[in-house]
């Protein structure tokens, strides 16, 4: 058995500190890497990227909307043809920083308020999967599992990762808490790690309510920006190495 862990990371700015980010890449296996639109700027970008190849781990574009201000967690009101146009505008400007540092993108996971629109509105869920066919259909596309991103991203033949997050709590319907509730975040690391094996051991998820519901389980996510992010991460990665889960980029 094998999995993947992967972590939101470069959304910071300019020569500021850029928070755990080395560190963290020292127990994750992919990385999404903030493409300016809600964070990062092209200086962020090159040294995130630099760091990633640093220690071999998978390089993603992380879209996400206009929105510095929000950290892309605002709903934005946009059509598919705007969201097509912006996805595929990030996915360009994250490519030519990997290709000049001699690497190659793997994935591109949307972030945020744009990452939960996909996740239910197939249209803008078909946007973001055809910029990432028409700029390279050989990446991945990471999405919510059991959403419409991995449906639209089927749909076009790509290649696609259902992604969980073993530090969000879950409705019934499988879909993630909205964070504006006060049990949307899990900030205990035992508690993330032991929803972590459940994931991937057993393919399911306890949600809020008591139920268990089945997610498939293809790439774990680490919130990079969290307060808990590298305890979060270490919990993760040796739990699943005490169980001689193999960790791995799909």
């Amino acid at each position: 058995m094998q999995i993947d862990i992967n972590c939101d990371m470069g959304e910071s700015f300019g020569p500021w500190p850029m928070g755990n980010d080395e560190v963290l890449l020292q127990y994750v296996t992919s990385a999404n890497i903030a493409c300016g639109f809600h964070a990062g700027d092209p200086l962020v970008m090159q040294k995130t990227v630099r760091l990633a190849l640093k220690y071999h781990v998978a390089i993603g574009a992380h879209p996400g909307y206009p929105d510095l201000q929000g950290f892309g967690r605002r709903n934005l009101q946009m059509t598919p043809q705007e969201v097509y146009a912006m996805t595929l505008y990030q996915i360009g400007a994250l490519a030519a920083i990997v290709r000049a540092e001699g690497g190659r993108l793997h994935h591109v996971k949307a972030h945020g308020a744009l990452y939960n629109a996909a996740a239910k509105d197939r249209s803008l869920a078909d946007a973001i999967a055809k910029a990432v066919q028409h700029f390279d259909a050989a990446l991945i596309l990471y999405g919510l599992s059991g959403s419409a991103q991995i449906e639209a991203g089927k749909a076009l033949n790509l290649r696609t990762c259902s992604e969980v997050f073993p530090d969000r709590s879950y409705q019934d319907d499988g879909s993630l808490t909205p964070r504006a509730q006060d049990n949307a975040l899990i900030d205990n690391s035992v508690q993330v790690a032991n929803q972590a094996l459940q994931m991937v051991g057993e393919q399911s998820v306890t949600a809020a309510s008591g139920k268990k519901i089945g997610v498939l389980t293809e790439t774990l996510c680490i919130h990079g920006d969290g307060v808990h992010a590298l305890e979060f991460a270490r919990a993760v990665f040796f739990a699943l190495k005490e169980q001689n889960i193999e960790l791995n980029a799909p």
